[in-house]
């Protein structure tokens, strides 16, 4: 299950709560993970305090030894992967993005590569259009509420999204009904719960896993279809019968 997670972050949301969460999902296992948020969709009224807000948080990251319990970012699973990614960060620089903080590959034998935001990213580049499978976060900048859920949805994508604003009545009716995602939290971020069916659709994949829906996803359901008949009247004890 791939993915391209967007997280807005509309007018009204707390934007150090949000930068703090935005940041935790993004870094997670090193940037591998499918439902990691990947592009922070910001409305453009505060896009510049939640660069200001996210470069803060990824400068807290640890990047080191992952046996080592103060590290909070490791290495990547390989150096080809790394490259593919350091790519992707290039291309989209060379296009017009600008680079935050990180956008280096560092020294050594393990495939580290330096917490990476990027902004002023638009449709068209890599950090837009494709899956960053690494620690590489991607701002883009929404004039309004309507273009950012625009923005959210212009994806072939579709495991996760996530929407910060303090009307909870607002955010649940944008997480259910204008997010197109397996998943769409509201002020918090996307994450699996075994109490929860979990899965994608569009290229992020169909079915679920989890929960009893995902239970039934490994259960091959028998139909039985009967016409329908006048039974006898006294019935037949259908409980004798083997």
């Amino acid at each position: 299950m791939g993915g391209s997670d967007p997280y807005l972050i509309l007018e009204d949301a707390d934007l150090g709560k949000a930068a703090a969460i935005c940041a935790e999902s993004r870094l997670q296992n090193s940037g591998q993970s499918c439902i990691a948020a990947k592009r922070f969709i910001v409305v453009e009224k505060h896009l510049r305090t939640f660069e200001t807000l996210l470069t803060q948080e990824f400068h807290k990251a640890i990047v080191g030894d992952p046996s080592k319990p103060e590290t909070t970012v490791g290495p990547m699973a390989r150096a080809d992967l790394r490259q593919i990614r350091h790519r992707q960060v290039m291309k989209s620089v060379e296009k017009g993005a600008e680079i935050l903080v990180g956008g280096i590959i560092l020294e050594g034998t393990a495939a580290f590569y330096l917490p990476t935001i990027l902004t002023n990213v638009k449709k068209g580049m890599p950090a837009f259009d494709e899956e960053l499978f690494g620690p590489i976060a991607a701002i883009i900048c929404a004039t309004d509420e309507e273009e950012a859920i625009s923005l959210a949805n212009d994806t072939p994508y579709g495991l996760g999204a996530a929407v910060f604003t303090q009307d909870l009545v607002r955010g649940e009716y944008i997480a259910q009904h204008r997010l197109n995602a397996g998943t769409c939290c509201v002020n918090t971020m996307v994450k699996s719960d075994w109490r929860l069916p979990f899965g994608g659709i569009k290229d992020s994949g169909f079915g679920r896993e989890l929960s009893p829906i995902g239970i039934k996803e490994f259960v091959n359901i028998k139909t039985v279809v009967v016409e329908a008949v006048f039974l006898p009247t006294p019935p037949h004890d259908l409980s004798k019968r083997k």
